[in-house]
């Protein structure tokens, strides 16, 4: 796992067009649940394009501990021999998700309302993020939570022998949080009602009903989202065929638009209404891309993106969209340098509470490669346009959308950018440096000057 492994620095320099047509790994997102819903569903179901990152293999190994059968025939085609709801098996050690935020809070969810008990342990990232936003919810169906201070990993659940149906009016925007009630409403009778004010990534919603699932989506008078989820059904197993992720598509996106004179096509992006924050915002900046080929893959929409370089301007981001483009933030500060005038980025709280803090991060980035920007509370302002940038050295905090977002930088930089660890990529992305350097980006193991 990442937080086991030595830190590789890696340095970018500048780089000559990027060019070709490419793919980027399966969606994190759909992986997780892919993974998840297959374990327990009764049956057998196949996952194809599964991202096979740190992240993602942890969620595997979590679903085997409580007895799911998951295994990779030799074309890469994922097989799930599921379980069922209610018939998990106590894992026998601990549950070790290293970075993944994403797997640990919805395995917390499946797990807290079975009647088992389990230990989630994590690397020092994952450790200092908060898990109360989940444990909170969780503790009121009936499970009991045994946390290190400020409801942080390790923790220690006990699954509600007799676990209460809820309604839940998530206080944030987060998929995380809604998934984490959906999945532990999954075996709790009657109703679980989730209370969305402000909409985010519906892939649970999605693959819920896929998988047989009793759910409904509605707008209440308020226009917020009610998702009602009946309990206790016996999920059906399927055919999953994962897409490209969204979010690993931006690091290419954004070093096709600045890096001048390039022409890069993604094939077979997911293309959901709530992931594509970051490719409207580029078009409003300037951003010369085509999205090509659209067409249904597993209920979800998917189509091809064709980027060229582009002269992009500043705009203010609607806060607003910060749902759908949370984890984009980095890679579009990036994309903010070679605009022309001020990038005005609000309603960014979120990205205090990540990997690690993103905004801080990002911020402190762009100051070590003489890329002016103020840091709000919740917001950032990019200056885009300075010359002589680059030649800095950025602290990843072992966040893996640090890491690669400014890689990207050093591939339009005047001089070379330095991250301090490029292994934390693995993370989400474990072919972003062969991927890149096919399509012409010069990325250098900087471990020896570094030494």
């Amino acid at each position: 796992m990442s937080h086991g492994s030595s830190p590789t620095p890696l340095t970018a320099c500048t780089s000559g067009p990027l060019t070709g047509t490419i793919r980027v790994p399966g969606d994190k997102s759909i992986s997780h649940r892919a993974l998840m819903f297959g374990a327990l569903a009764v049956g057998h179901s196949t996952v194809k394009g599964l991202l096979e990152s740190e992240d993602v293999l942890a969620t595997a190994a979590a679903m085997r501990a409580v007895g799911a059968k998951i295994e990779k025939d030799a074309d890469g085609t994922y097989h799930i021999d599921g379980i069922g709801l209610g018939s998990l098996l106590e894992p026998e050690g601990v549950i070790d998700f290293g970075n993944a935020g994403t797997g640990v809070r919805l395995t917390m969810g499946i797990f807290g309302t079975h009647d088992i008990a389990a230990t989630f342990v994590g690397d020092a990232s994952l450790s200092n993020r908060p898990m109360g936003r989940v444990l909170d919810p969780l503790r009121q169906m009936g499970t009991s939570v045994v946390a290190r201070s400020g409801d942080r990993l390790p923790a220690s659940i006990r699954g509600a022998k007799q676990p209460l149906p809820l309604t839940y009016r998530v206080p944030m925007p987060s998929a995380q949080v809604k998934s984490a009630v959906l999945l532990a409403g999954l075996n709790a009778p009657g109703i679980t009602t989730v209370i969305e004010p402000i909409p985010t990534r519906d892939h649970t919603e999605k693959m819920l009903a896929g998988f047989g699932a009793e759910i409904s989506v509605t707008l209440n008078e308020a226009g917020e989202r009610v998702i009602k989820l009946k309990g206790q059904p016996e999920l059906k197993p399927q055919d999953l065929d994962v897409p490209g992720d969204p979010s690993s598509a931006g690091f290419p996106i954004v070093a096709a638009l600045i890096v001048p004179g390039s022409d890069v096509t993604i094939e077979n992006v997911l293309l959901n209404e709530h992931r594509t924050g970051l490719i409207t915002t580029l078009i409003e900046m300037g951003g010369n891309i085509e999205i090509l080929n659209r067409r249904d893959a597993s209920g979800e929409e998917v189509g091809d993106i064709r980027v060229r370089a582009s002269q992009l301007k500043g705009i203010t981001v609607p806060a607003v969209r910060a749902p759908s483009m949370i984890d984009e933030y980095p890679v579009l500060a990036v994309a903010a340098a070679f605009a022309e005038g001020d990038t005005f980025m609000p309603g960014l709280d979120e990205l205090r509470v990540k990997e690690s803090d993103r905004l801080a991060a990002v911020a402190r980035g762009l100051e070590a490669n003489g890329i002016p920007c103020i840091e709000g509370e919740d917001c950032l302002t990019v200056t885009g346009g300075a010359n002589n940038i680059g030649n800095g050295t950025v602290v990843t905090h072992l966040d893996h959308r640090i890491a690669m977002s400014f890689l990207v930088l050093g591939m339009a930089a005047h001089k070379p950018v330095t991250v301090d660890d490029g292994a934390v990529i693995a993370t989400s992305f474990p072919t972003f440096t062969g991927l890149f350097s096919g399509m012409g980006a010069d990325i250098r193991n900087s471990s020896s000057e570094a030494a």
